[in-house]
């Protein structure tokens, strides 16, 4: 089951304790989230990793692109299906700057994300507890 969290919520895991190494890749996702308000996008940016690197980077596509659908998780997971099989990505955390809406938060549990971690709540379409959790069975 996939497991949401804000980025600094700790686990049992060494790896998941260690801030320094969520904060790399928070940071990358800041990056992204620059990169797409420098291009008059919705501020949102991702990473998505495995085994300690970088697979797959998104931001924000939909102002340029006229598709609702270009959020910043979906941007990425097409450059990684692109290039790995699907099968990868139930080995796959995603570090998202915002709380993935109802629809990322869906694919992502269809498609196996082993965790998401975000930097703040999103209250007006969370889908991870912000507003409703795709992931109550």
């Amino acid at each position: 089951m996939l497991q949401a969290r804000p980025v600094l919520q700790t686990s049992t895991s060494a790896q998941l304790d260690n801030r320094e190494y969520h904060e790399r890749f928070m940071r990358e996702a800041i990056r992204m989230a620059e990169l797409a308000l420098a291009n008059d996008e919705t501020p949102v940016g991702c990473v998505f990793v495995r085994n300690g690197a970088v697979i797959g980077r998104g931001m924000n596509d939909t102002n340029r692109a006229l598709n609702g659908t270009r959020h910043a998780e979906f941007v990425a997971l097409s450059q990684i299906l692109a290039e790995h099989p699907i099968s990868i990505l139930k080995e796959t955390d995603l570090y998202v700057t915002v709380e993935p809406c109802v629809m990322c938060a869906s694919a992502l549990r269809q498609f196996g994300i082993r965790a998401v971690y975000f930097g703040c709540w999103n209250e007006r379409f969370g889908g991870t507890g912000g507003v409703l959790n795709v992931h109550n069975e």
